[in-house]
């Protein structure tokens, strides 16, 4: 039978579409998202004023304390010093743990917001693309140097102490520290076009798989909170390991069906976003 209309039986994409306006007219979302986005920056300013550790605070703690600073900043990690309180579940340690996790809360919400701009296939704010390694090497230089307040190199612990000692929590924060400085870089170039192979795109999600994997052991010690900060650590495993997975299956159907475009894409921006606001709402 011949062939009546030039038209193809389906156009190639995906099976359920979007409504025009978001396809067709980022612009017009941009408007609706602007205020989100001042919104966003306005709480996390108030959440860094909130938990940030005041200098002046801690002091007036050390001066109403009955031991020693010195005995205090030079005991262990994670457990209680004979001549100074532990670090774990003090005022201190629960306002400096938070702000950590409420930063990377930040960090994970510029990712998601940049990795849901190209699921979506928005043409426009493509410099966002280096959103991702840019967050992910700055939380990477963030994590080797403050991620712990008695560590190296900003503590009384040494560079082997550090990396080849026996605290646990120290060891997994500087090993999120360096993978996410090394993927990041890899992502960098990639996104440059330096990395071309379909190879590169593999660090990336596994490197979200790993880091989901590794806080279903990640433990702050002798905390009076221990059983909430697991189920914190549990729930962000779980979507960590689901994102990344997605991440990949995402970049295999791309491979394999030659598409622009895979709802696994909206499933790994949209639980990396999940991520930082959980984190960004942490609290011991």
């Amino acid at each position: 039978m011949r062939e009546t209309s030039a038209r193809p039986v389906r156009k190639p994409g995906w099976a359920v579409r979007f409504p025009p306006v978001f396809l067709s007219r980022p612009n017009y979302c941009l408007r609706f998202l602007r205020p989100s986005c001042a919104l966003l920056v306005l709480s996390c300013f108030a959440i860094f004023t909130w938990v940030a550790p005041s200098p002046v605070a801690e002091s007036a703690d050390h001066g109403h304390s009955t031991h020693s600073t010195s005995a205090e900043n030079h005991g262990p990690h994670h457990a209680p010093s004979s001549s100074g309180p532990q670090w774990e579940g003090s005022r201190e340690g629960i306002a400096y743990s938070e702000f950590n996790h409420h930063l990377a809360g930040v960090f994970l919400l510029l990712i998601g917001l940049s990795e849901l701009r190209q699921a979506l296939g928005w043409p426009v704010l493509a410099w966002t693309r280096f959103l991702l390694p840019g967050a992910l090497g700055v939380a990477g230089v963030f994590l080797l140097i403050w991620s712990d307040h008695d560590s190296w190199p900003i503590g009384s612990m040494t560079f082997a102490e550090t990396f080849l000692g026996s605290d646990p929590e120290v060891l997994q924060h500087k090993t999120y520290g360096v993978l996410a400085l090394a993927v990041g870089t890899i992502e960098f170039l990639r996104r440059l076009g330096k990395f071309a192979n379909a190879v590169w795109t593999v660090p990336l999600p596994i490197f979200a798989v790993l880091g989901g994997l590794m806080l279903f052991a990640h433990s702050h010690g002798d905390h009076p909170a221990a059983d909430k900060i697991a189920l914190h650590h549990v729930l962000m495993g779980t979507m960590a390991i689901t994102a990344g997975s997605s991440k990949l299956i995402s970049g295999w159907r791309q491979r394999q069906l030659a598409t622009e475009r895979s709802y696994w894409e909206l499933v790994w921006a949209s639980l990396v976003l999940v991520i930082g606001v959980q984190l960004l709402f942490y609290s011991e």
